[in-house]
């Protein structure tokens, strides 16, 4: 690594952070923990149930804030579950000493939002969720607030993701405009405003089939299961031919984007909201996207991006093509080592409409 070397860090800029022990873990790290422009963080062996949601703020600790919200603790050794509607926290195994000119970003990972499993990452002195300001040194702890599913969970588990950066990486609108006529982002028109405009499909090809709807009472899902769990017992399928459907308030909803997106393989792309104004609805914008994500050389033509939806206050009629959020892109370090879909297990290349990989494939 340079001085120059500004961006998202790569996979190899990432195991020299580890290497030289910016990274610190309780464990050794696993084999397929540093993925193409993040590291995977691991749940540590204990949870917290505690009274609300929190932030340690300006000059205080999680510790120190642990102590007026706690009700109980939790031992996740054999397992445990954690309740639909309960907020949780739970030291990470990973912990920070960053350079100075570093700074860091958290998200949850793709199967995470598709449990709408909200999870999010505070820090000693933090005043933000998933921000984590350059220099920091300390523990990382995760948030978790299980809002359709109550889950089962335990030490090691991976439900959120960190993104290192250094200086400013994100490309205008012009940058991202003149990046879309050498190389397709997109298969049709680039809606170009503060990042890459998304729109929701709801005329899907051959099908009536257009997302699944959360059902309000269901069993517990083990988050070590892949492909176990029957569809029909967690969701109800959204089916219409009229290209709009109507957004119950509380309601979580699996939708998909209209365009096949693509990442280049020098970029990352985070997703987030498209008009905060809106209101009635959001999409859910724990998303990082990997280089490599729909890209021809990694074994894509392009995918979907799966839209995590909660209606607010309203119900709320969505109609097919309106745009519900937007990609935000930005330029890497060094051109990763390994790619998504190409080089590590990815659950989600060329993927369509799609549940996550806890579920069997209908």
């Amino acid at each position: 690594m340079t001085s120059v070397e500004t961006g998202v860090f790569p996979n190899q800029m990432i195991e020299a952070l580890i290497k030289a022990d910016k990274i610190r873990a309780d464990r050794p790290l696993l084999p397929g923990q540093v993925q193409p422009a993040s590291l995977d963080l691991r749940l540590g062996p204990v949870a917290y149930r505690v009274r609300a949601s929190f932030l340690a703020g300006h000059g205080r600790t999680v510790a120190e804030r642990l102590a007026e919200f706690e009700m109980h603790r939790i031992d996740l050794t054999d397992g445990a579950v954690l309740e639909k509607g309960c907020v949780y926290l739970v030291p990470l195994m990973e912990s920070l000493a960053l350079p100075a000119d570093l700074t860091a970003v958290a998200n949850a990972k793709s199967s995470t939002g598709r449990l709408d499993l909200l999870t999010r990452t505070i820090t000693d002195g933090g005043t933000e969720f998933d921000r984590i300001s350059a220099g920091y040194h300390g523990p990382l702890y995760a948030e978790i607030c299980p809002r359709s599913f109550s889950v089962l969970v335990r030490p090691g588990m991976r439900l959120n993701q960190i993104r290192f950066r250094r200086g400013q990486a994100i490309l205008s609108d012009a940058e991202l405009a003149e990046l879309h006529a050498r190389t397709p982002l997109v298969d049709g028109p680039a809606v170009i405003e503060q990042g890459l405009g998304f729109s929701v499909d709801l005329r899907l090809p051959g099908t009536d089939l257009v997302g699944y709807r959360a059902k309000p009472h269901t069993g517990v899902i083990d988050l070590d299961r892949i492909g176990h769990y029957d569809p029909a017992d967690y969701w109800e399928e959204l089916r219409t031919t009229a290209g709009r459907i109507i957004l119950d308030p509380g309601a979580f909803y699996i939708l998909v984007s209209r365009e096949a997106v693509h990442i280049p393989p020098q970029f990352a792309a985070e997703m987030a909201p498209y008009l905060a104004m809106v209101g009635e609805f959001r999409v859910h914008y724990a998303g990082f996207f990997d280089p490599g994500f729909g890209h021809a050389a990694a074994g894509g033509a392009g995918s979907r991006g799966v839209l995590e939806v909660r209606c607010h206050e309203a119900p709320f009629v969505l109609e097919h093509g309106q745009v519900v959020g937007r990609l935000v892109y930005e330029r890497m370090a060094q051109v990763p080592t390994q790619l998504y879909g190409a080089d590590i297990a990815s659950n989600y290349q060329g993927q369509s409409l799609k549940l996550a990989k806890h579920f069997r494939t209908p």
